[in-house]
């Protein structure tokens, strides 16, 4: 048998010609190239894969896997835009906070309750559903300080000191407790945007 590239004499058995390299049609030679090509590009595809999932790593894990949080709320914006919408955004801020925190304290084994059960509820026991729900808030985003490496001094206690005893301070107490939740809010938030991908 003779090489069809370079004439060379060959055995049948022989896959490449030991004097050009090329490849012989008439032996499974071309199989075992598929078989071997195809491996490699196997082999390839799943190194790829390993490298884009080290560097999502790296990255923060690629897309974002949640909704972007709010981070610039401000005492400032709750009290005018409270006073100008006659309370009606004092209501959205309740509910906009309760949906950020739920979404950042996921997985806590705790809810922060919305809009709905928390005017039900404090319109049913004259307005104490809401100083519980303060408390409750202010101990959450304490709990969850950790778990995006930040440490909060103020809880739930501290929230409700300033609510009902910071009201005999010329009525400011009930402003620095909002202005401590809105603060530890904002930073929970912020942390959980960073961890999933929109920076700060």
């Amino acid at each position: 048998m003779f090489c069809p590239n370079c004439g060379m004499t060959i055995t049948e058995e022989t896959r490449f010609c030991p004097g050009c390299g090329a490849i012989l049609k008439n032996s499974n030679a071309n199989q075992w190239t598929q078989d071997v090509n195809q491996a490699f590009r196997g082999a390839e595809s799943q190194l790829g894969n390993a490298f884009n999932d080290i560097r999502n790593s790296f990255n923060g894990g690629g897309a974002p896997r949640g909704p972007r949080l709010t981070t610039d709320r401000s005492l400032l914006m709750y009290i005018v835009l409270s006073l100008v919408t006659c309370g009606i955004y004092g209501w959205w801020f309740i509910y906009s906070m309760a949906q950020d925190v739920n979404t950042a304290c996921e997985g806590d084994g705790d809810n922060t309750p919305g809009l709905i059960a928390f005017v039900v509820l404090s319109y049913i026991t004259c307005g104490i559903y809401a100083y519980y729900w303060y408390y409750k808030l202010g101990n959450r985003l304490q709990s969850n300080a950790y778990r995006y490496g930040m440490q909060f001094a103020e809880n739930g206690t501290t929230v409700l000191l300033w609510l009902i005893f910071g009201s005999f301070l010329c009525g400011i107490g009930p402003f620095v407790a909002i202005h401590i939740l809105i603060k530890n809010t904002n930073e929970i938030c912020r942390a959980y945007n960073q961890v999933n991908g929109y920076g700060a």
